[in-house]
């Protein structure tokens, strides 16, 4: 097994780097060795959607990488089921979720002439992939897999605990994947070429404790290293989270250099001259459409949902004009394309029956992207006599109290648990509305507070 240590020279380099990825760098340009690059396929983790590999996205075009070969898929369904063998609905078993991956593969070979493809997976995405690579004719489809913070053995490996689920490491899903493939008992085998991707010790489900699966005090029987695969190339990054395994510019680093051979020229994000975006309007539940069916994440179209998009002034968060765009959405839930400057702050509004007005604030986007995906959110009724609700969000990442720095409305996010553990926080701010700002190391997300009265939402989204 080869293990290799990312050393950070101190938190304070990684939370400048950190604070880079949305820098301003200048055009990026095409490097001539990469205009046969491999197609990559990024695969999402559990409950995720495509939006974010956004910012891993930009950083292979910043390095040369064409667009039309980055392909980020969208499970409809990304939630696993309870029990894998058992349907459930608005859940995916693991082999739908491989069946939809594999069609995916397909298609991207045929649109880009290409003979295999590199892929690259979050969490449960890396189950996907595993089980594709094994099961589904990957082994000839696939030069590298990499995995970010995938629970290889498991969330839990407790005999006689939920092991019908696909996360346990006693289950019959994982331990067929992990059955040794060669006479030494390495869980890989070629001739695809693995890496794993996990933290020292601050991923939430690598934990020897069961706080995070509800299970606090119960010992799981998994370490920090469960994410590893032995015989595949495994790497160690301080203090990254979950997420970060695989959406931080030490993750994307890692994969470059691994799929390469060589360093990336920056782990920033270079701007365009002109930024185009698009992405598409999703809603929650069985039935987007059907609020009886599940307040729980889907990847399907909201279809109907009315869509408003404003430049907004960086100092205060409002409005700078009229609209940018207003569009009911159609039946495959595409909101764009929007042709706006580069970095200009943004305010996307989502308007749909059985959902609350969302006010979804943004920092700016230095490139183009079609995966600027927007989820309608709905009220939870314990928050419906508040004057204002607004939601700090970071959908890349997790919120550290011990390793971040980071304010909501002037002040450290209440609530936040130590650990990387949650990836939100709610504040109800009163005072009529006004200016309201959230930080995380270096990035400014500023917008305004809505009256709840009138069933508006506010979510102030961290891009990195």
């Amino acid at each position: 097994m080869n293990t290799l240590w990312l050393q950070r020279r101190s938190l304070l380099l990684a939370t400048a780097a950190a604070a880079a990825t949305l820098a301003l760098a200048g055009c990026a340009t095409q490097s001539p060795g990469l205009a046969e690059a491999p197609p990559i396929v990024f695969v999402h983790g559990n409950g995720d959607t495509a939006a974010l590999w956004q910012t891993t996205v930009w950083r292979f075009e910043s390095n040369g990488w064409p667009r039309e070969r980055l392909h980020a898929i969208d499970l409809p369904y990304p939630l696993a089921r309870d029990e894998d063998a058992k349907p459930q609905p608005g859940r995916t078993s693991a082999a739908e979720h491989m069946a939809y991956l594999q069609a995916e593969v397909n298609q991207v070979l045929k649109t880009t002439g290409a003979r295999q493809v590199v892929l690259v997976g979050n969490s449960r995405g890396g189950n996907a992939i595993r089980n594709y690579i094994y099961n589904g004719g990957g082994e000839k489809t696939v030069s590298h897999a990499i995995l970010g913070g995938t629970p290889n053995h498991g969330v839990w490996a407790i005999p006689g605990f939920r092991e019908g689920n696909e996360f346990s490491g006693t289950g019959p899903f994982l331990k067929a994947l992990n059955a040794p493939k060669n006479a030494a008992g390495d869980e890989v085998s070629g001739p695809v070429k693995w890496m794993t991707i996990r933290s020292d010790n601050n991923d939430k489900f690598a934990q020897p404790d069961g706080l995070w699966i509800g299970q606090k005090g119960t010992t799981t029987n998994v370490t920090a290293a469960g994410p590893e695969l032995k015989g595949a190339t495994n790497v160690v990054i301080p203090r990254i989270d979950h997420r970060e395994t695989s959406y931080s510019p030490a993750a994307f680093e890692a994969t470059y250099r691994f799929i390469t051979g060589k360093a990336p020229q920056a782990t920033t994000i270079a701007a365009e001259k002109q930024v185009v975006l698009n992405g598409k309007v999703t809603g929650l539940g069985v039935d987007p459409a059907d609020a009886k069916t599940g307040n729980f994440s889907n990847n399907l179209p909201l279809a109907g949902a009315q869509l408003e998009v404003y430049a907004t002034d960086a100092a205060t968060g409002a409005r700078s004009g009229p609209p940018l765009l207003r569009k009911t959405v159609g039946a495959d839930g595409v909101w764009g394309p929007l042709s706006i400057p580069p970095g200009t702050p943004t305010e996307f509004v989502i308007s749909a029956p059985g959902y609350a007005t969302t006010h979804i604030y943004r920092s700016g986007f230095p490139r183009s992207s079609n995966l600027i995906h927007l989820r309608a959110e709905r009220m939870a009724d314990a928050d419906k006599a508040a004057e204002s609700i607004v939601t700090l969000t970071r959908p890349r990442g997790y919120l550290d109290p011990a390793r971040d720095k980071m304010l909501l409305d002037g002040a450290a996010p209440a609530g936040v648990p130590a650990g990387a553990g949650v990836a939100t926080a709610k504040v109800k701010p009163s005072g009529g509305q006004r200016t309201i700002a959230a930080e995380f190391i270096g990035e400014r997300v500023v917008g305004q507070t809505w009256p709840a009265s009138q069933g508006r939402l506010v979510m102030l989204e961290i891009s990195q």
